[in-house]
């Protein structure tokens, strides 16, 4: 089942919007390439996360 911006699944909740986006987007991909909700949940977390840490929002 893909997920929308507005649409996650539960333990997504508390992270941050610009992050839980991002997971949203990776944890998608990962379901057309075939994996399980839970492991596509799991990582796309794990990668926004990362991903926020290397991609630092701009505070203009």
């Amino acid at each position: 089942m893909p997920w929308k911006k507005n649409d996650y699944p539960p333990s997504m909740k508390n992270l941050d919007p610009r992050v839980r986006n991002k997971a949203v987007e990776i944890a998608n991909a990962l379901l057309e390439e075939g994996y399980e909700e839970g492991r596509a949940i799991a990582i796309g977390t794990a990668k926004a996360e990362e991903w926020d840490k290397n991609h630092p929002q701009d505070d203009r």
